[in-house]
């Protein structure tokens, strides 16, 4: 009886601890480097394909800056602040931006690139002003 209620009790333990997070990362990369802190994000890569998530934290009213390229591919950026999900820009192939938008103010703030198959040769940066 002891160890079927340490069981139990391990298992929704592990359980509470896995999924906590909206989104999840998903990808398939060469060449990938990234970097994430509260107010900023990047990555780059030779290829990427799938799914890459951000998390920052917004101290107050203002904006999401970003420079994004991609040399081949397509890729969606989006943005969930306060628990609704807009798309922040598109991207294609040969394709340079740097600009602004995405209205935030104070909390969390994710930010989700997703592509269309394999982007060679990309490269983007966030940060939340």
């Amino acid at each position: 009886m002891k160890r079927t209620v340490s069981l139990i009790v391990s298992l929704i333990l592990l359980l509470s601890l896995t999924g906590c997070e909206k989104y999840k990362s998903k990808y398939k990369a060469i060449g990938f480097v990234h970097s994430n802190t509260s107010a900023s994000a990047e990555m780059s890569f030779y290829s990427f394909e799938g799914t890459m998530v951000f998390k920052l934290k917004s101290k107050g009213e203002g904006d999401l800056k970003y420079t994004a390229k991609l040399a081949t591919g397509t890729a969606a950026v989006y943005y969930d602040y306060n628990g609704t999900k807009a798309e922040l820009f598109t991207i294609g192939a040969g394709e340079e931006t740097d600009s602004h938008g995405g209205y935030v103010e104070s909390g969390t703030v994710y930010l989700i690139v997703e592509t269309d198959g394999a982007c060679e040769n990309g490269a983007f940066s966030f940060r939340v002003e």
